[in-house]
């Protein structure tokens, strides 16, 4: 079974007929029973016509557990919420799939009820919603900022889903709603179950790549960004138990719904965490490991490009020696960006086309390593490497392999940090010392147990990384 989202306790929107208002899990409204039909997807509801609860603000709640065992469906979703349909009708996203846009529609009818535009809509309005509530933002730049293609069509969706306009809306915000920010824009990024941030900090702090990332002291990941060629920086720290803050410092707004998305994943705030408890909770092996450690999550990336080259760098060195290297390859391919310096932060991560005929040798990189880094940059900048999870695990990994100096290790390192559940680098030494500290297993051995926790074994191998001493760890 494939998921995408968030895993919820309570698994159904309840929709009242008479009314016509659907809620989320948990609403304190007590409708007749006989009068309630119930959705998996808020945007489900959505399309058969039924509008959010002013009371429990739908909108405000985690993404519910898109669950389904037709895994095209699935990674449909995933190019949904990267922005696949923004711009661009469901004949592109098909395409892109591998399918006609007929066969398409009638999967996401059948596993859904909702078509792939019918959900690309609601992802659009929550995310507008809550931006209204959040923000001063000007309602013309909440639109640009959802995803929206013009104001009219901002307009008229509202109204659809929300039987109010857009400023009507901002009007009935609640006055604890709105987020006061001293510089840049603050936005709350809710999810559902536990997260150990603590734990998550201390591994993203020792591969923190100098000059593009930095973590504070006090607990909050800094990184720059680009956002369609122009440099950003985005903040990302806790702001209670169901949700982190995070603020922007943005040249535009245009695009935020993705930005927000992209952020999401490097905290794994969408990772399925009641999964791995469900189908291995009795594993005498790994059992106890996800019980004493409910709160990690698989960690995620902003850039696929940035973590691939930075898995090459790590390649047959420490997790400090590929920290060193990549910070010597930013400064000397990297662009500056100037007034940073008190936020820890320099520059950008270079783009594939700079680093793709870069000669590398001036950082201290190996040939092979060298070569390598090219040969990834290339195939990117040609388009012809599936980093968009819009592929399988198994094409995935073919397709990282055929490049030189590219193996197993390395398309499981990059696949993991993008989200896909079941990635598992078999040969890592962290891995294989963590279960067998003394004396690590063999790749082959530590595969052939990694067989038992599949489909979620890149959970079991997030947990035997942080719960490890992180700087031992090497390729």
């Amino acid at each position: 079974m494939c998921f995408v989202g968030y895993k919820c306790g309570m698994d159904t929107y309840s929709a009242v007929v008479t009314t016509g208002i659907y809620c989320r899990p948990g609403c304190a409204a007590r409708p007749d029973a006989r009068n309630v039909r119930s959705f998996e997807l808020a945007a489900a509801a959505e399309a058969q016509g039924f509008r959010a609860c002013h009371r429990c603000r739908p909108y405000r709640a985690p993404t519910p557990v898109v669950r389904t065992d037709c895994e095209l469906v699935c990674r449909a979703v995933q190019l949904i919420v990267a922005g696949g349909l923004d711009g661009r009708g469901e004949g592109e996203l098909a395409t892109r799939l591998g399918v006609s846009a007929r066969h398409l529609r009638r999967l996401f009818a059948a596993e859904l009820g909702v078509t792939p535009d019918g959900l690309a809509r609601s992802r659009r309005v929550h995310f507008a919603r809550r931006l209204l509530d959040d923000t001063d933002l000007p309602v013309a730049e909440v639109a640009y900022a959802s995803g929206f293609g013009s104001l009219r069509q901002f307009n008229r969706v509202c109204r659809e889903v929300f039987q109010a306009t857009p400023v009507e809306l901002r009007a009935r915000r609640r006055r604890s709603d709105r987020l006061v920010a001293d510089g840049g824009l603050v936005l709350r990024l809710p999810f559902e179950g536990p997260l150990d941030w603590d734990t998550l900090l201390a591994y993203l702090a020792v591969r923190a790549i100098p000059g593009v990332e930095h973590v504070t002291d006090d607990g909050v990941y800094r990184r720059t960004i680009v956002v369609e060629g122009d440099p950003g920086v985005i903040e990302l720290w806790p702001g209670g138990d169901d949700h982190l803050l995070l603020r922007t410092h943005l040249p535009h707004w245009e695009g935020l719904i993705h930005l927000v998305d992209r952020v999401r994943r490097i905290a794994g705030l969408d990772a399925d965490l009641a999964g791995p408890v469900r189908d291995l909770g009795a594993d005498p092996q790994v059992g106890p490991l996800l019980a004493a450690s409910p709160g990690i999550r698989p960690p995620g990336t902003w850039n696929a490009f940035e973590i691939g080259v930075r898995a090459i760098l790590g390649q047959q060195v420490t997790v400090t020696g590929a920290t060193t290297l990549a910070g010597r390859l930013v400064q000397r391919y990297g662009t500056t960006v100037a007034g940073l310096d008190p936020l820890g932060l320099s520059r950008t991560f270079p783009a594939p086309g700079a680093l793709a005929d870069a000669e590398l040798a001036d950082i201290g990189l190996p040939g092979a390593r060298a070569a390598a880094i090219r040969a990834f940059a290339r195939a990117v900048t040609h388009d012809e490497l599936h980093l968009d999870r819009s592929v399988g695990l198994d094409q995935f990994v073919a397709e990282i392999t055929a490049i030189p100096g590219l193996g197993p290790w390395t398309a499981h390192e990059l696949a993991l940090r993008l989200g896909e559940p079941d990635a598992f680098p078999a040969s890592d030494l962290g891995l294989r010392r963590a279960l067998a500290p003394h004396q690590p297993l063999t790749t082959a051995a530590l595969q052939h147990v990694a067989e038992a926790w599949r489909p979620w074994r890149a959970h079991i191998a997030a947990r035997l990384w942080m719960t490890a001493d992180p700087a031992r760890r090497t390729a």
